[in-house]
């Protein structure tokens, strides 16, 4: 079994929070990952040679979740890198790299891959030429349905299973953020010292900062009018297409970002609260990266273009509220 801890962590977080934030969940990987493994192994009707477990971490070096992940029984962590801009590297091409390898070297007759991407599918294709079944385990969300699954890694698939909504129930819940401690009681003394004068003077920048901000109206920038796009055939005039326009998409844009804002600031402890507030402009990657996620599936698309990712990070920052 290969898990892409990026796609099943972030489709659990939507299952249970309504985005994809990983850091909005709390996560009971020894139980969730042993589901997956009895699922695999009841369809299949085979034992379980082992689990890999893709995820990336800073120069490699894995993290104290990733280095209890990795003594689970038949566990293996496999680690791609994060770059300077805070995105994986890596990740996609040691999974595709497995993936053939295990095949041509006919180590396992049947694959159960978590995961959704479209890059998969070339490795996927490979693999299957070897002679091994290549079995997508796709993660349901609050519909039931499969989460973020490309079309074309389906098509290329095996087959495409649902894993249990209840094992995700189970083995995943919403993060609750520690409780705010009220700040100590002053010294009484016959005056404030220096070190009191301090604190007092720390304590009402953080209050200054920490204030809500005053909601300001984010004015999404206006999409290009439709431009004609030709194509012709022999014989025949050009016919104009017209781009395609998105239904209701200042509307999702605005649902995106109230989902993923609340989401974090139901874990977010007040430090991290004053260093959004304080970072502005500049969104913190994992919160960008759920931002963008959750804006694709909801239109429906891979990429998104530029004026759609100036109008979600600018509509953002309207909603903040700390």
């Amino acid at each position: 079994m290969y898990i892409d801890a990026g796609y099943l962590l972030a489709a659990a977080a939507t299952r249970i929070t309504g985005t994809s934030l990983r850091g909005g969940i709390d996560v009971n990987h020894e139980r969730l990952i042993s589901a997956l493994a009895e699922h695999a192994e009841k369809n299949s009707g085979l034992p379980l040679l082992r689990v890999h477990w893709y995820d990336s971490a800073r120069n490699g070096v894995p993290d104290p979740t990733q280095q209890s992940i990795g003594l689970i029984p038949r566990v293996k962590i496999r680690l791609g890198r994060i770059g300077y801009d805070g995105e994986q590297k890596g990740v996609d091409l040691r999974i595709g790299l497995d993936l053939v390898a295990h095949a041509r070297n006919g180590a396992v007759e049947a694959i159960y891959l978590v995961s959704g991407d479209d890059d998969l599918t070339e490795a996927v294709e490979e693999a299957q030429a070897h002679g091994v079944q290549v079995t997508v385990l796709a993660i349901p969300n609050a519909d039931g349905e499969p989460h973020g699954v490309s079309q074309y890694l389906q098509r290329a698939a095996d087959g495409l299973d649902l894993f249990e909504s209840t094992a995700v129930d189970a083995a995943v819940a919403k993060k609750i953020a520690p409780p705010v401690l009220p700040p100590p009681p002053p010294i009484t003394s016959t005056g404030p010292t220096p070190a009191t004068i301090m604190k007092r003077v720390a304590e009402a920048a953080r209050s200054v900062a920490a204030s809500p901000a005053i909601p300001q109206t984010a004015t999404p920038a206006p999409r290009p009018a439709p431009v004609p796009i030709y194509s012709s055939t022999t014989g025949q005039a050009p016919v104009g297409i017209a781009a395609f326009q998105y239904t209701n998409l200042e509307e999702k844009i605005n649902k995106v970002c109230g989902q993923v804002l609340n989401s974090w600031k139901a874990s977010a402890s007040a430090d991290e609260r004053l260093a959004l507030s304080t970072g502005k402009p500049s969104i913190p990657r994992e919160i960008d990266r759920a931002l963008l996620h959750d804006m694709s599936e909801a239109l429906g698309v891979y990429d998104l273009d530029d004026d759609i990712r100036h109008q979600l990070r600018a509509m953002f920052w309207a909603h903040v509220d700390i």
